[in-house]
């Protein structure tokens, strides 16, 4: 037995590469739960802020707490627990789309193969190169690369592509971080991406709920709901121990994706001994020519509180949020999830490389609602005491995976990433910043700081950031 993982047993035995979801099962648990008391609401939060990973049964208590002072209290939990895991740093990274070929109908996807209006494009080693550095020139250090799913985009051309990207160096600018999210692959698949150096890759399920899934992937590879379900476990037969999950909310009942989420984690635990690296839940939004049955829209009410739900219920996963959501709502769930988010960002094929252009749905995936550059997501994160942060530094140290989890449970997230994150901000503020924002970055910095007791740490940071500002970069603890 794990020293960090105690997982639930559920009606399907979780068994490596085999299918765990029982959809009677997981709304069996939510009808079970329903209508709590206020105590049992209460319990449950504070099981979660003593750094707990809850049970499904406890989810569902979470997701039936209806009354408004309850979901108010489900928020501020969160918010406690955030800061406490993760401190005041926000990950950035920025999408690299690399080709959007597919051969998947996907009725709510810009780019499934029948949409006859989407420009399909795939960017070429010279337009990966242009992209790269325009994307290095604003200051990014992370990118995640997305393909279609197409013969085209092999393991092996996934894998060049990385090399490619990790070979861009612009000046102060590198890409220290690629995270993949690209089409399931069989193990030897996943062991050609793995060996180019990749971080995270990341396969949502889209809809947990498999008649529900049916009915939106409507025909191509994608359709095979099994194979897509334990493809993050055939990355884990490979050596990938870094994995995103994400569901897309609106495809089915939210409540019902959060269990799903949630199941997905205990399988990871209970199979592999790793919970996954990050998990999203991403809005539909318009696309080119899409289809979208609008019965189980997400609100902003329900979408907000479903965030608060997550961070409670797996206290030490990474939570991102995309630019498919508008400014506002991304600056109300940075309070109690969220711990990534995207800057500056363009999802048009060859886009970085162009300036001010409109968005044009038939050569994007879908729209995006937070067209910010990447220094105006710093500006408003600064000013509001969050640390940027472009730290790369567990994966120089092997801290990955389980490694990982064994320095993050203990709390070491905030006690190193956020250290990292100040040293990684300085860099930004040397090198790509307005000088509005690197003096308040800088001052934020400092404040951050004086919050420090041990005195030789203190030390040691103060001693990196002057080797930052002289020039050096890449410093870490």
């Amino acid at each position: 037995m794990s020293m960090f993982y105690h997982p639930q047993v559920y009606k399907i035995k979780d068994e490596p590469m085999q299918p765990f979801i029982d959809a009677e099962e997981l709304w069996g648990i939510l009808k079970e739960n329903e209508g709590p008391s206020k105590e049992r609401v209460r319990e449950v939060i504070a099981r979660s802020l003593d750094k707990h990973r809850l049970s499904l049964a406890e989810t569902a208590v979470l997701i039936n707490a209806d009354d408004p002072e309850l979901i108010d209290e489900i928020k501020a939990g969160a918010r406690v627990l955030k800061e406490r895991v993760y401190g005041q740093r926000i990950v950035l990274f920025a999408p690299l789309y690399i080709g959007n070929l597919c051969t998947n109908n996907c009725s709510y996807c810009g780019f499934r193969t029948d949409n006859k209006k989407q420009e399909r494009i795939t960017l070429d080693h010279d337009q990966i190169v242009e992209q790269v550095t325009a994307l290095e020139e604003a200051g990014h250090k992370r990118l995640i690369l997305t393909f279609g799913e197409h013969p085209r985009y092999s393991p092996e051309f996934i894998a060049e592509t990385v090399r490619t990207v990790y070979s861009v160096k612009k000046d102060h600018g590198e890409i220290r971080r690629v995270n993949i999210n690209a089409a399931p692959l069989n193990i030897e698949g996943f062991k050609v991406v793995k060996a180019s150096g990749i971080g995270t890759y990341q396969v949502f399920q889209e809809t947990y709920h498999p008649s529900a899934y049916l009915d939106v992937h409507l025909s191509g590879q994608k359709r095979d709901y099994n194979w897509r379900l334990t493809a993050l476990d055939r990355a884990q037969e490979a050596g990938i121990d870094d994995v995103g999950i994400g569901a897309l909310m609106g495809l089915y009942d939210w409540r019902f994706e959060v269990m799903g989420l949630l199941r997905h984690v205990n399988h990871f635990e209970a199979v592999y001994n790793v919970g996954p690296h990050t998990i999203s839940f991403p809005r539909i939004k318009t696309a080119s020519g899409y289809a979208f049955n609008k019965q189980y829209e997400v609100s902003d009410a329900d979408f907000t509180r479903l965030v608060a739900i997550l961070r409670l219920a797996v206290p030490y996963t990474g939570m991102i949020l995309t630019a498919r959501e508008p400014a506002h709502i991304r600056d109300e769930v940075l309070q109690f999830g969220v711990s990534q988010i995207d800057g500056g960002t363009n999802i048009e094929l060859g886009g970085y490389s162009k300036k001010g252009v409109a968005q044009n749905l038939d050569s994007e995936q879908f729209q995006i609602n937070d067209n910010r550059s990447l220094e105006e997501v710093i500006s408003e994160l600064i000013k509001k005491d969050y640390i940027p942060s472009f730290c790369t530094a567990c994966y120089r140290l092997n801290r990955t995976g389980e490694h990982f989890m064994e320095f993050s449970v203990p709390g070491f997230i905030k006690r190193f990433c956020q250290p990292n994150a100040m040293l990684t901000l300085a860099e930004y503020l040397e090198d790509y910043a307005t000088p509005e924002s690197k003096v308040k970055g800088y001052d934020l910095i400092e404040k951050n700081i004086e919050n420090y007791t041990d005195e030789t740490f203190k030390n040691k940071l103060l001693e990196r950031l002057e080797r930052v500002k002289a020039g050096e970069r890449d410093l870490y603890f």
